[in-house]
């Protein structure tokens, strides 16, 4: 079988359906109704997140749209909600039986289909699917997919017991690592406790600011005609998709020896703290690890190398990361047009100095999470991988 140019071979008791031959497929309203400080939840694609609907940050409406909207898009319990603008996709299986209305969202209705709920959920989440949303995707910066082309998507499918055994696989391998995602992001949560209760604006230590006790830099874009590698030729480059979240992540790509002659002075040490100043991870902050020091930065991000030994990187990485220190951050970037934060800006940020024994003392507890902690990132990349190889395999009828 050919689906969007691509060759799928599934065994011989799977069939290809239309969604639409095999479920009811609607959608919520494409309307903005009055809001209301109380009534019923109007869930967007905002609030689909991969443990389920959100309904923590919701809008709410009135009984009478509420009731207007469900009229032709009522939601139930083992319904699949999926988000039809901006970000595509993000699946969610309804498990409440809590009434809400639904806006840019598709919904998959399976009450009375043969198509089982959770592998339905897991398949939309395939190169089967997506591949056939790309091709038919559209809008400039907010992108959509209409209703008709969410029901003409070809689907491939076992008998239902044979999808229960695949559904019931698939869960248990995601379960495994959205336990171990939820571990890490305690123990992250932890460090940024102990740093409050160490160091929170209810102490009242004497402050400085960030160009009084750093050097602020910035990184180097690339010469016009040079490119970056995959192999590795022993100089990284550290672009900013790989700046999250305190460390470093993604996969690295590296510079030429002739392109790192060029750019070589505009490097960074594993003492200095970064900061993302341009696109969708501006304000990042964090330290670079041992294993690059050394590495070539993007001109998207800034370096603060430290020139005031009463203070160290752990500490103002953790300061400028906390609720205070990204206050002062998203004060100081300039919103209009392209989102930039400057380097005089950076240098304007305010940072308190507490005693340097105390910020050793937290150095050495943050650096024993950050041991535990990659250990258990070591883990949560096994679970991931293992879930998306089952995933593949999976629908290539191989499980």
């Amino acid at each position: 079988m050919k689906v969007a140019r691509m060759r799928i071979d599934l065994p011989s008791n799977w069939q290809w359906s239309k969604c639409s031959d095999v479920m009811d497929v609607r959608d919520g309203t494409h309307d903005t109704p009055k809001y209301t400080q109380f009534g019923y939840p109007l869930i967007t694609s905002k609030n689909l997140k991969p443990d389920g609907i959100d309904f923590s940050d919701v809008s709410y409406i009135s009984e009478e749209d509420h009731r207007d909207i469900s009229k032709r898009s009522k939601v139930d319990r083992n319904d699949i909600l999926f988000a039809m603008i901006g970000t595509i996709g993000n699946p969610v299986i309804v498990e409440t039986d809590e009434e809400f209305s639904v806006k840019n969202v598709a919904l998959f209705k399976l009450a009375k289909s043969y198509i089982d709920p959770v592998f339905f959920k897991y398949l939309l989440g395939t190169p089967i699917i997506q591949r056939q949303l790309i091709n038919e995707t559209r809008g400039g910066t907010q992108k959509f997919v209409s209703l008709t082309v969410l029901r003409n998507m070809l689907i491939p499918y076992p008998l239902p017991e044979e999808q229960k055994r695949i559904a019931a696989i698939l869960d248990k391998a995601d379960r495994v690592r959205r336990k171990r995602q939820e571990a890490i992001r305690l123990t992250e949560e932890l460090g940024r406790s102990i740093f409050l209760n160490m160091f929170g604006e209810q102490h009242n230590y004497p402050k400085s600011l960030v160009g009084s006790i750093c050097t602020v830099k910035g990184g180097k874009r690339l010469p016009i005609g040079h490119q970056l590698v995959s192999n590795d030729t022993g100089y990284p480059y550290i672009r900013a998709g790989n700046l999250k979240k305190g460390t470093t992540t993604g996969e690295l790509l590296y510079l030429k020896q002739e392109t790192h002659q060029a750019i070589k002075r505009y490097t960074i040490s594993s003492d200095d703290v970064y900061i993302t100043i341009v696109g969708a991870y501006i304000g990042d902050v964090g330290i670079i690890p041992i294993e690059l020091d050394g590495a070539n930065l993007t001109e998207n991000a800034a370096k603060l190398v430290i020139k005031d030994n009463r203070v160290t990187n752990y500490f103002i990485s953790y300061f400028l990361r906390s609720d205070i220190g990204q206050r002062q951050i998203k004060s100081k970037i300039k919103t209009t047009g392209q989102p930039k934060f400057a380097l005089f800006r950076i240098e304007e940020i305010e940072i308190p100095i507490p005693p340097l024994e105390m910020q050793e003392k937290f150095q050495l507890i943050i650096e024993n999470i950050d041991k535990n902690n990659y250990s258990m990132s070591v883990h949560y990349q096994e679970s991931e991988n293992l879930f998306n190889s089952l995933l593949q395999r999976a629908f290539r009828g191989e499980l």
